[in-house]
């Protein structure tokens, strides 16, 4: 992965303070976040905790998410809001927790985007690729910064 990481997150925190509509702002850095890895799809979530929902609020790839709308405990991105870690699956075929969201999908990674406490994830970024074994320690990083830098984008 060769990303210009202090370039990249620059970006990433002038579109934050840009403070235009939040759903364009999102649309923008899961087409950034996209290009710049050079992954197949990334989505942008919210948890709402009280609904006890995860909701797709922006995606940019070949196609939307086959859950758009799913329950806070299902799939990866439930084991991500429990433990509040990285979820990294390299072979999505073998972890019983996948949502098939595309059939292509061989591994997919799960970063959380925590509240301002840095305890309750609010977020999540979801990037999916057609590879076994897409990401590593430096994507994990890379994402997990992104995370940082987008965050207030979730606060209200």
């Amino acid at each position: 992965m060769a990303v210009d990481t202090p370039k990249l997150l620059s970006e990433l925190r002038a579109i934050v303070r840009a403070r235009v509509d939040r759903a364009k702002s999102l649309k923008q850095i899961a087409e950034l976040l996209k290009f710049a890895g050079n992954y197949r799809w990334v989505g942008l979530y919210d948890v709402d905790h009280p609904a006890g929902l995860v909701k797709n609020i922006v995606w940019s790839g070949p196609a939307a998410p086959e859950y758009p709308i799913f329950p806070i405990t299902k799939g990866l991105t439930g084991a991500t809001i429990s433990t509040g870690r990285t979820i990294k699956v390299g072979n999505v075929a073998a972890d019983p927790r996948y949502l098939t969201a595309f059939g292509s999908t061989r591994s997919e990674i799960i970063v959380p985007v925590f509240d301002a406490s840095g305890k309750v994830v609010i977020g999540t970024i979801d990037v999916e690729s057609e590879f076994e074994n897409a990401f590593d320690d430096e994507a994990q990083s890379f994402l997990e910064g992104c995370s940082k830098a987008i965050q207030s984008l979730w606060q209200t």
